[in-house]
């Protein structure tokens, strides 16, 4: 199940996006979760649909790939589609006791649905195809306006790309840390909930311990290298826009007004 995550890690192949400037791919995938809580029909949800199945095929991200990182929040989606549908007033359909499922409550059900896995796709799609330090750069350079406010955009960019690095770090630390403690006779998988919950918690020590010596490396590297902040720094690989770049920019816009005129504007029977 952790191995499942994909959020935070990097897929190493050729493909136009990755080419692509990291500020495209940042905005963009900005603006793909704007649509997906602006359009409110089914046609609406297609076209988004399609323009994400579209941008997986020219990534040359493995599709298989992009569904495992579903696994990790089947949890969380079975939550908000169960609250979504029994807590939703509305013309109700079938009655269990105090609860009931109403017409209102599973369309919203299905829509938050629908939403959560296209956000979570997309947000994966974009660190899949992009370099920890090719985010940095981009986060860097379009939070660069804030610097007038004097907020230290150099330390927020590299803060929040550290944070996404650690990620499947972390993840393959507590995947080691199970099964050492497995063979050693630990039982994860078995066992009411709350027990799972307590053999689980034997993890936290020894992961803590692991994440605050991963970070003390770090520092210890950063100091190494004179590294003191982003003030006078210059880049080996400046970003710069391409024609690919505007390109792409005309693609993202044009794909959000269509999805809004059709998720919204237009007089669509769906």
């Amino acid at each position: 199940m952790l191995r499942d995550i994909t959020l935070g890690q990097y897929y190493q192949t050729d493909s136009i996006l990755h080419r692509l400037d990291a500020r495209v791919k940042i905005i963009g995938t900005f603006w793909f979760i704007i649509s997906i809580f602006l359009i409110n029909r089914v046609s609406g949800y297609l076209v988004a649909a399609a323009f994400l199945a579209l941008v997986i095929k020219l990534s040359h991200v493995p599709f298989r790939y992009m569904i495992k990182g579903l696994k990790s929040i089947m949890i969380l989606l079975m939550i908000t589609f169960a609250f979504n549908i029994f807590l939703t007033p509305g013309e109700i359909l079938v009655q269990f006791g105090p609860l009931h499922v109403s017409r209102e409550g599973l369309v919203l059900a299905l829509k938050m649905a629908v939403r959560l896995i296209l956000l979570i796709i997309g947000s994966s799609l974009m660190t899949l195809t992009t370099t920890p330090n090719n985010l940095t750069d981009g986060l860097e350079k379009i939070f660069n306006p804030l610097k007038v406010l004097h907020v230290p955009v150099h330390e927020v960019a590299m803060m929040m790309s550290i944070a996404l690095r650690f990620i499947p770090i972390l993840i393959d630390e507590t995947d080691k840390i199970m099964k050492a403690q497995m063979a050693r006779g630990a039982d994860f998988e078995s066992g009411s909930l709350m027990k799972r919950a307590v053999s689980l918690g034997a993890l936290l020590e020894p992961l803590f311990i692991s994440a605050f010596q991963r970070a003390n490396d770090l520092a210890m590297a950063m100091e190494a290298r004179c590294y003191r902040g982003g003030e006078g720094r210059t880049k080996m690989k400046p970003l710069i826009y391409q024609k690919k770049d505007y390109l792409a920019f005309l693609v993202i816009y044009g794909y959000l007004v269509v999805c809004v005129l059709i998720g919204r504007v237009l007089p669509l029977p769906f």
